[in-house]
């Protein structure tokens, strides 16, 4: 991965932490420097994916856009045969296209998406869209040589053809365009079917990288979509014989149904991240951290803050810092009124995690509308609420994905890191520690064997805002692969000269 400028860096952390914190600065869109061009392109990649041409096949979409999955499917791999011979190059261009417009048309695209799926903070949806500029892309690829008595041999990355994915409502266009560096930067194409409920925005976003990908490399669908995606296209993008790998961010059901399909599939699925606080941490910047975090695009974020287990003697410290820094406690009446409107229970049941199913109606709503319906009025500006709740709590049992924490009190170390444990479900996906203690954040790294464990900031400092690392929209705790980045994309293929170009 190329070195990313520090400066922009600090400058995408300011104001996405800036607008966390009520800032009413205008949001700041630093252009990407183009990445170099390669001088000529490289002799073909070896992909084992079939070589045959779909020049004679009735294609009904345009720019990216189809109806049908298995046009869309053709289209991307007669696309990816023309990327072969152009090169690296191309695949620099096309990263180069979807980074700048991604930034170019953030705020247009950030009201397209929001007005359609009506979930989340509509600054947070541009915010998402300006830093796609950090996710990785060619320069990640890097070949490794060996050299000795008996020849050399080469180990390079090569693509795997065309990539079926799947995009979340929650960030659908944000997720596309990272999708679309990492894929295409490993040589690859790819065609989405986006989730139903924003399945318009990521047309729109498609259909613009299209078109500047064709006018500037002549390929026309290096990336396509489902123009009105179903459970039906899903299954034909899978079953296609174009289609050698799939790439799925959403929830367990869509999860599942990849992971059963027969093909290989990366999978990146729920996640319910736990906090734990100790009496070692500085309680101020725990607060500020917690907030960040959690009320990030109204906690719709995978790898966000959804329940704190804090020790006892800090607890009532910790949330009058969080109170002081624009979160509001509800009382146990509020979050009781809250609790029965924002989940639904099995007949006889009146709470519990395990009988009860978020109300979808409440999903990234903001803080006010939760507010509404806990019978409070909360102060303009407030980000995220917050209330006391046992360990078996609905809040806490389930990803709900609102601006609502859980503060669940805890008697020792142990006990918050076993509370954390039973409640992140086994999904391995995202941990948040605060303490100066090395022991302790020892013990939860180990206890929780998480993807992402971030000690003593905000949970998006994991993946490279406000900590050191890379972006990725996808991470495939399920499968295994982590945080994707291009090289999840490829496979290794060994080059072998044996006895000669040994040079020492």
């Amino acid at each position: 991965m190329s070195a990313v400028n520090e400066a922009l860096i600090r400058d995408v952390v300011a104001e996405v932490l800036g607008r966390l914190n009520g800032a009413a600065t205008a949001p700041a869109k630093p252009s990407p420097a183009p990445p170099p061009q390669a001088q000529s392109p490289p002799s073909n990649c070896g992909c084992d994916a079939k070589k045959t041409s779909v020049e004679n096949v009735p294609l009904r979409g345009k720019f990216g856009v189809f109806q049908d999955a298995n046009e869309a499917c053709a289209a991307a791999h007669e696309s990816f045969l023309q990327l072969q011979q152009k090169g690296v190059a191309a695949r620099r261009k096309i990263e180069e296209i979807v980074k700048a417009l991604a930034d170019k048309n953030a705020e247009a695209w950030g009201k397209l998406e929001f007005a359609e799926t009506k979930i989340g903070r509509l600054d947070h949806k541009i915010a998402k869209l300006q830093i796609i500029k950090l996710v990785p892309g060619v320069d990640w690829l890097r070949p490794d040589a060996r050299s000795g008595d008996h020849g050399i041999t080469l180990e390079e990355y090569t693509p795997f053809g065309v990539v079926g994915a799947v995009t979340p409502s929650t960030h659908s266009i944000p997720t596309l365009s990272g999708n679309i560096v990492n894929i295409c930067a490993a040589g690859n194409a790819v065609v989405f079917n986006a989730h139903p409920g924003a399945a318009k925005c990521a047309a729109a976003a498609v259909r613009a990288y299209n078109e500047a990908i064709h006018r500037e490399t002549g390929i026309e669908n290096i990336a396509c979509v489902i123009e009105k995606p179903t459970l039906d296209s899903f299954q034909a993008l899978c079953k296609n014989e174009n289609t050698r790998l799939l790439l799925v961010t959403g929830g367990p059901m869509v999860v599942k149904a990849a992971m059963q399909t027969g093909k290989r599939a990366i999978c990146a699925g729920p996640g319910n991240p736990p906090v734990f606080v100790d009496d070692t941490c500085c309680a101020a910047r725990a607060a500020k951290a917690i907030i960040a975090g959690a009320a990030f695009d109204n906690n719709l974020l995978c790898i966000g803050e959804k329940q704190v287990f804090v020790l006892d003697q800090i607890a009532d410290k910790l949330m009058q810092r969080m109170s002081e820094n624009g979160a509001f406690k509800l009382n146990s009446a509020q979050l009781d009124r809250l609790t029965k409107a924002a989940f639904t229970f099995k007949e006889g049941q009146g709470g519990g995690g395990a009988q009860a199913s978020v109300n979808k109606d409440f999903i990234g709503k903001d803080p006010a509308v939760l507010a509404q319906a806990a019978g409070v009025n909360i102060p303009p500006g407030t980000q995220l609420l917050f209330a006391e709740t046992d360990v078996k709590h609905p809040f806490v049992e389930e990803e709900q994905m609102m601006p609502m924490l859980p503060i669940v009190r805890v008697k020792s170390v142990e006990e918050g890191i076993a509370g954390a444990l039973e409640t992140e479900h086994g999904y391995k996906h995202t941990a948040v520690i605060h303490s100066h203690d090395v022991e302790n954040i020892t013990a939860m790294a180990r206890a929780l064997d998480t993807t992402l464990f971030v000690k003593n900031g905000p949970s998006p400092a994991g993946l490279g805002l406000g900590g050191e690392g890379y972006l990725s929209y996808s991470i495939a705790t399920p499968t295994g692969e982590g945080i994707t980045n291009p090289r999840t994309f490829t496979r290794v293929r060994r080059c072998v000269m044996v006895d000669n170009l040994r040079i020492y």
